[in-house]
């Protein structure tokens, strides 16, 4: 069974499962994060939505870059969650299965070319109380040693 984190089921809701990866890109002391603007100001663990017929390295890859415009290397599947949420920028209820990944960042290629989106550096130790969700704060915690 994967852990659950998060608001609880709505009883009654018809939820629509979502697979999606996300990554723990450490460099040092820092990790790099994305801050989304909308629909509620956070930071996350760079990642997404895995396309139809998309390997999940493959929308790794693609996910961080476009959040945050950095290459990445050497990805290693250090665990996974899941959480029932409405995603408004899709109006669906959805039960998102987020595979969790530690990698490396390389090399920064350019701005983040998803909207709203910007690539932020901080203290590993600082991300368990900056992340917005408990599933991202969860691995951060156990990536940093806290």
């Amino acid at each position: 069974m994967i852990r659950r984190f998060g608001e609880p089921l709505v009883r009654g809701q018809s939820y629509r499962i979502r697979h999606g990866v996300y990554a723990l890109l450490v460099h040092g002391r820092d990790v790099l994060l994305t801050h989304q603007a909308e629909p509620e100001p956070e930071f996350q663990l760079p990642g997404g939505g895995i396309d139809p017929g998309e390997s999940p390295l493959r929308a790794l890859h693609r996910e961080v870059f476009e959040e945050t415009g950095w290459s990445i290397a050497a990805p290693r599947r250090i665990g996974a969650f899941r959480r029932f949420v409405y995603m408004p920028e899709y109006d669906r209820w959805a039960e998102k299965l987020c595979a969790i990944y530690l990698a490396r960042p390389v090399r920064r290629l350019g701005n983040p070319s998803e909207p709203g989106h910007e690539a932020v550096w901080m203290p590993l130790s600082a991300a368990p109380r900056m992340l917005g969700n408990a599933g991202d704060r969860h691995f951060a915690r156990a990536v940093a040693g806290a």
